[in-house]
């Protein structure tokens, strides 16, 4: 994609719109906002607005997402909403971000296409419904006008309205620009559920054939006339900072341009990307390591485990834990659990381009998942008014957490590079696949120890749980991330203690796809697993018997096994493995069948999955995640670790030594989803957390080995 000219305008972006629907929305952290209203008309009566269902007069019908489009299937999940309500064909719809609006990203904090935690869905269903609502309602109010009939007698189906004792009909776009002058119903009339005809089928995707075509333009693909290409060189000590540097020999790479220090190391422009590089490779740079972290991750490690015996923060404190642990008959399991960083490792690394507009305004195409801080903190940098930025989303390639950063530190980064210019010349900067790999914002390391309790009938009565790890909010106190999944957990276990501690590092952390679901769903899930088995319990049948309490944890489970024909014997030489957890509202129980491979590691067969998300707005959809949930925490509990050597470099720098899951790797995965009449849950992470302990509860079983470090294949190798 080549931009000679900026025309990407809130006007632009609506000429030619018939008819378009749009809503306000509650600002909001975590939970879904509600609807604040319905307006239609034109430009200036959408002013306030930052969601929108346009109807063109080509029958098209656009949904303009708030939610960013990395693959996860936001763009097809909203569509097949309002085109539920508006009994729309699926041949009619579309999906693009919202553009920008000014206002709105000033006053949201997340900003307009603002998402995360798997929310999109759920967040949006009624919004989206009632939008979908409003525009046919006006749709048949205009034709009702226009034909002299009553409304009452128009028909919708398929994007066709009729009336059947005229025989007249029409399209959507005849009557989208009439429709607009009418006043929107204050409280559209929603389908009863009962009544879908495509929410609950396997539509497909609407960005599939894009991307497989090449049409699709992500960051990377844009570009413009005399652009500037920029890649900064980082230290490879978190903390470091650039004592002095030379870049004489720099200077000399043909198409090298210019070479600046910024905040976060030393800059190269350049006429292209490999000029940049090679620049880049050319710098000679001392750093500051006075505050840099200097710990290998063995030291770190080490520790956190000191801090076992400090007293912690306090998520959950039910019975009396300590008197369980004493009781007559009863015995103890203790273990200690160490996970590493893990990086996201997206395909599409952190990249953004720059553009200055005549009249000082710049224009920024990235693909971030909060554009609305991602535009103040540019603003900041740039010395600009947050109404001279522009942030236009671009559809992403990938991201689990990497493109959802607090306070922005990327573009921080992007717009520092960008304002020791001129500006007079467009800016690409990138980030390499080592960049990534190696700019921190991890999935913080943690450590837990575990000790359970069981009587002499064999109940589980203790559980004392410690986690020691970063707060990913940077709290000084309780971090709900840091312990989620592990304080409220759902067996019933009358004496229930678990504790955190939050450590400071200058590591940066992020949030990771399933955040703390990552590693408390690994420990609890592995821990339940040993005690059912120290008191001879079946992994299914105990869990059960733990879960009387949760139904819908035992709905999921129960079709699990049913899929797995839990029970029946394995393949020789395999064995199956067992988890359930709940997360982002989600149910989900996996069952694996794993062998020993020729190399003596973890070989995953097949992964039989049932998933409880409420309403299955799109089977295709839910059915792609949970298969992208499962390859992608296979591959982290496999294999992925980020690791701090002696002195506190980063070891791992590109796909061969923190890899992804290998296509001939990938199980085969069997997903079914529970018939539910819930509110719609997150799809998008809550297949990672569980393959993870199933794995590693099946391979156990194979070697009486209990997992205690993660990767399994790089402790195995060890």
């Amino acid at each position: 994609m080549t931009l000679h000219t900026i025309t990407s305008t809130r006007r632009s972006f609506l000429s030619g719109a018939g008819l378009v629907i749009g809503f306000t929305l509650a600002p909001r952290m975590f939970s879904a906002g509600a609807s604040q209203g319905v307006q239609a008309g034109g430009d200036s009566a959408l002013s306030q607005m930052n969601a929108f269902v346009k109807i063109g007069a080509d029958d098209t019908v656009t949904v303009l997402s708030k939610h960013i489009e990395f693959g996860q299937g936001p763009f097809t999940g909203l569509a097949t909403i309002v085109a539920e309500e508006l009994d729309a064909d699926w041949s009619q719809m579309r999906a693009v971000h919202s553009p920008a609006d000014d206002k709105v990203y000033a006053n949201l904090m997340f900003g307009l296409q603002g998402t995360g935690g798997s929310t999109s869905i759920a967040n949006s269903y009624e919004q989206l419904r009632k939008a979908g609502a409003t525009a046919r309602a006006m749709l048949v109010a205009a034709a009702a006008e226009e034909w002299k009939v009553p409304a009452s007698e128009i028909t919708v189906e398929k994007g066709r309205i009729k009336h059947a004792a005229s025989s007249k009909e029409s399209g959507f776009g005849a009557f989208a620009g009439k429709a607009a002058a009418h006043t929107p119903p204050a409280e559209p009339k929603l389908k009863d559920p009962k009544d879908f005809v495509l929410i609950g089928q396997e539509l497909p995707k609407l960005d599939t054939v894009s991307k497989t075509n090449g049409k699709a333009v992500f960051t990377l693909d844009v570009s413009a006339d005399n652009i500037l290409y920029a890649t900064v060189a980082h230290p490879e000590h978190f903390g470091a900072t650039v004592k002095s540097f030379d870049d004489a020999e720099a200077r000399k790479v043909r198409g090298v341009v210019d070479i600046k220090q910024i905040p976060q190391g030393v800059a190269v422009y350049a006429e292209n990307t490999f000029a940049a590089l090679k620049g880049r490779a050319a710098l000679t740079i001392e750093w500051d390591l006075a505050k840099a972290e200097t710990r290998s991750s063995e030291q770190l490690t080490a520790d956190y485990e000191k801090l076992f015996a400090e007293k912690g923060l306090q998520a959950t404190n039910n019975g009396d834990v300590d008197k369980a642990f004493t009781g007559q008959g009863v015995q103890s399991l203790e273990a200690v659990l160490a996970f590493p960083f893990l990086a996201h490792a997206p395909m599409e690394p952190l990249d953004a381009v720059f553009i200055r507009a005549a009249d000082g305004s710049v224009d920024i195409y990235t693909g971030a998942q909060f554009p609305g801080m991602d535009k103040s903190t540019a603003a900041k940098v740039l010395g600009l008014g947050p109404e001279k930025v522009r942030v236009n989303t671009q559809i992403t390639g990938g991201s689990f957490g990497r493109k959802a950063q607090f306070g922005s530190p990327y573009m921080q980064e992007a717009a520092a590079v960008f304002a020791a210019t001129d500006g007079s010349r467009p800016l690409k900067h990138m980030w390499t696949r080592e960049d990534d790999i190696r700019g921190g914002y991890y999935r913080p390391m943690y450590v837990h120890k575990m000790r359970g309790a069981m009587d002499a009938d064999g109940k589980i009565v203790g559980w004392d749980q410690t986690i020691v790890g970063q707060s990913i909010m940077a709290k000084a106190d309780l971090d709900e991330t840091s312990v989620e999944g592990a304080s409220n957990l759902p067996y019933d276990i009358p004496n229930l203690r678990v504790m955190s501690h939050n450590t400071t590092l200058v590591v940066p952390p992020l949030w990771w796809r399933s955040v703390g679901h990552t590693h408390t769903g690994f420990a609890v899930e592995t821990f339940v697993d040993e005690l059912l088995e120290k008191v001879g319990k079946d992994p299914v049948e105990g869990r059960l018997a733990l879960l009387t309490k949760e139904p819908r944890h035992m709905a999921t489970l129960k079709k699990v096994a049913e899929m797995a024909a839990w029970g029946s014997p394995s393949p020789e030489g395999r064995q199956r493995g067992v988890a359930v957890v709940k997360s982002f509202g989600s149910y989900v129980a996996q069952i694996v069948e794993v062998s020993i491979g020729e190399d003596g590691s973890p070989r995953v067969h097949k992964v039989w999955c049932a998933v409880d998300c409420g309403i299955a707005i799109n089977p295709n959809v839910i059915k792609a995640q949970m298969e992208g949930g499962i390859g992608y925490g296979l591959g982290a509990v496999l294999f992925d670790a980020i690791t701090l050597a002696q002195g506190g470099k980063i070891i791992q720098s590109n796909f061969h030594d923190y890899r992804s899951l290998r296509i001939n790797e990938m199980p085969v995965v069997d997903v079914a989803i529970i018939p539910s009449a819930e509110p719609p849950t997150g799809v998008g992470e809550p297949g990672v957390p569980p393959v993870g302990p199933a794995v590693a509860n099946a391979w156990r079983r194979l070697t009486n080995s209990p997992v205690r470090r993660l990767p399994i294949v790089n402790v195995l190798s060890a």
